[in-house]
């Protein structure tokens, strides 16, 4: 069992990883240090944005519009460190 619930934070790091990669990289976007135009920027930007956007939908239409800022990736790293914890303390 303890090696199942190290394989489950393990997924949970490298999650979090991407959600953090994805969130410099839309501020990286969004203020014109990096473009889009480049195929190499744009490959991985549509490949993070599938891979985040099933699990941001649900967070963002279960939120109130707060106008031009998104809480999704808030809320679901939050949910992730609180699953991180679960996991830990039932590791005893």
């Amino acid at each position: 069992m303890t090696s199942l619930a190290l394989i489950l934070l393990l997924a949970i790091d490298i999650v979090f990883f991407i959600v953090i990669v994805h969130i410099i990289m839309s501020w990286l976007i969004t203020f014109n240090v990096i473009n889009l135009q480049q195929p190499f920027v744009y490959q991985l930007w549509s490949g993070l944005n599938r891979l985040v956007e099933p699990i941001y939908t649900p967070i963002r239409n279960a939120l109130p519009s707060t106008g031009g800022l998104d809480l999704a990736p808030l809320v679901f790293i939050f949910g992730l460190y609180a699953l991180e914890i679960i996991i830990r303390n039932n590791l005893v």
